[in-house]
């Protein structure tokens, strides 16, 4: 018989990042010379951005995971 093993997390489990609409937030690995993205919104994985110079009616959808906040 064996020993219980320690509860460990998920190696898969990550924390993801409060990201507040209005934020400006990077995509992971994007380029220096691209201006950061503003935040409309998440749900589900999912986040909504938009470039200030692309008007307000034109968004990219993007995963949750691709963003991070800008400091």
């Amino acid at each position: 018989m064996t020993a219980p093993q320690p509860l460990r997390a998920a190696a898969t489990s990550t924390v993801l990042e409060l990201l507040q609409p209005g934020a400006f937030v990077k995509l992971r690995n994007q380029p220096e010379d691209l201006p950061p993205f503003q935040l409309i919104r998440c749900r589900g994985g999912r986040c909504w951005v938009r470039q200030q110079a692309w008007g307000r009616l034109v968004h990219w959808e993007v995963a949750h995971r691709q963003l991070t906040a800008v400091a």
